[in-house]
């Protein structure tokens, strides 16, 4: 195993909108490749024919493509071991089925869902296994010859994976160690069905990660419990020397109370469970995205790859090279990760902040700015941006703390005035226009000078004068630094919004 290329792979199943706890999965997926040199592939598992979605494909490569998840091979990249849908890959899957039946480890049932039914309410915890498969139509109870006719006739029928009872199965993973699963609590799976010529995830799980070389099987919690009948198949095909290590990553947990973090949560408590926005082509439900929503991919990526994974250090941010270097399976927990959404403002803040004033105004500021018909010059967006970035979450947020910049104030909070506004108030702000009417200068160093040297001349209240001129000027005690606000505004437009408040606020 040591001398083998690392190789992994993510496969979803097109069946809806790609979950966020999917994305973490190929994150990991994605780091453990690079750190090691390897290669990482997209599949797509369509072999349930019943709860394919349409577009669900196209959505999953776009998602990958927003969040910056390159792969090497696979849908829609192409490489040695196409296709890459499993869907297409049926005549491949038909000779492994054969080669199972032939070596006794599987056999055909013909059970209808009506007999299947019977058996479990015949049969307390029913499962079809060493136990009970003496009860059912297959090809261990029915004579080779009745087999050969039901199958001529064209008889829909299974293929069942024959599990020997009492067998302790080895698991060695990289997470949890060794685990050690007895057999009788495993039931004979179905891996084919005649019906739509298709294997089941089972067997073409198997095959494809046998046939594409992969060296590591990287995915979720909940799909431990089926990992010890894909080390029996591995034995049953005489793979055992090529099979791949396991790694199964603890859940993503709800915010709140007990359970693994699901869409109804999301809807419930208002932040997104999709990486893109999703509209359900059936229903025509809407479901918002963490793109929409206003998140930077590397403030999700960062976000994602610390729920379950703590690389020891004492801080939260780091690029994706930082994270490639760092990762190792020592430092995946094994319990669930809470997801935290407010943890995910907190990194969309940490990422907006850190970008260069430059990015944020030509990529989000000035688009936003001419949207709303707005016309303004670069450097006083770029000055803008400067002042306001400290104080937003997402990117919409600019034009909430920054909007007063270009709409004079109509209206005045009036918490802010209760506790504010004093009854000196507006003989302070009478006297003030007059100071600063004759100011040539108005940029910060000029104005700032003269109104606190006349604040300290006169003895007045800093905080009285400053806070009233403040809601005169934004119409809300915030914002940045009141000499910066006005240095943008200029003195005519400061002084034409203290009168036009005074003559307003009583």
């Amino acid at each position: 195993m040591s001398d083998r290329k690392v190789r992994v792979r993510f496969a979803p199943s097109p069946t809806g909108a790609l979950h966020i706890g999917g994305v973490r999965t190929a994150l990991y997926n994605y780091l453990f490749a690079k750190k090691n040199g390897g290669e990482i592939l997209l599949r797509i598992e369509d072999t349930d024919s019943n709860r394919f979605v349409p577009g669900a494909e196209d959505y999953i490569i776009e998602s990958f493509k927003w969040l910056g998840i390159k792969f090497d091979e696979g849908v829609g990249i192409g490489g040695p071991h196409a296709p890459y849908r499993q869907s297409e890959r049926r005549e491949i899957y038909k000779k492994y089925v054969q080669q199972l039946l032939d070596s006794g480890h599987a056999y055909y049932a013909f059970d209808t869902p009506e007999e299947l039914e019977a058996m479990r309410a015949a049969t307390p915890n029913f499962q079809y296994d060493a136990r009970t498969r003496q009860q059912g139509k297959n090809s261990l109870t029915l004579s080779k010859e009745e087999v050969d006719q039901r199958i001529a006739a064209g008889e829909k029928y299974v293929v069942r994976i024959k599990v020997e009872p009492d067998e302790n199965i080895e698991v060695d993973d990289l997470v949890r160690g060794k685990v050690v699963i007895n057999s009788n609590i495993l039931d004979d799976k179905v891996l084919y069905k005649a019906a739509d010529e298709l294997p089941t995830y089972h067997l073409a799980n198997i095959v494809d990660d046998h046939l594409m070389e992969i060296t590591h099987v990287i995915r979720g919690e909940e799909w431990l419990p089926s990992a010890p009948l894909h080390v029996l198949l591995y034995r049953y095909f005489g793979w055992a020397d090529t099979m791949p290590q396991f790694a199964h990553l603890p859940l993503l947990l709800k915010p709140e109370g007990n359970g693994k973090l699901s869409k109804r949560d999301g809807d419930r408590l208002g932040f997104p469970v999709f990486p893109l926005r999703w509209v359900d082509p059936k229903t025509g439900d809407v479901s918002s995205g963490y793109r929409e929503a206003g998140y930077l991919p590397e403030a999700i990526i960062n976000f994602l790859a610390l729920l379950g994974w703590n690389p020891g250090l004492d801080r939260d941010l780091f690029t994706m090279q930082e994270m490639i270097d760092l990762f190792s399976f020592e430092h995946v927990s094994k319990s669930g990760a809470r997801f935290d959404y407010e943890k995910a403002k907190w990194y969309n803040h940490e990422y907006l902040i850190n970008m260069q004033d430059e990015e944020l105004t030509d990529q989000y500021y000035l688009p936003m700015l001419q949207q709303k018909g707005i016309a303004c010059d670069r450097d006083k967006a770029l000055k803008i941006v400067a002042l306001v970035k400290s104080r937003i979450n997402f990117p919409a947020d600019l034009w909430e703390q920054s909007s007063f910049f270009f709409e004079r104030p109509t209206s005045y909070d009036e918490k802010s005035l209760k506790k504010r506004w004093k009854p000196e108030s507006p003989a302070l702000l009478t006297e003030l226009v007059e100071v600063l009417a004759p100011i040539s200068n108005f940029d910060i160093e000029g104005t700032e000078k003269i109104v606190m040297d006349w604040i300290e001349a006169k003895g007045y209240n800093t905080g009285t004068v400053m806070n009233s001129f403040r809601i005169t000027i934004v119409g809300a005690a915030k914002g940045p630094q009141m000499f910066d606000v006005t240095a943008i505004l200029g003195k005519e437009e400061t002084i034409a919004r203290v009168k036009a408040a005074l003559a307003v606020i009583k």
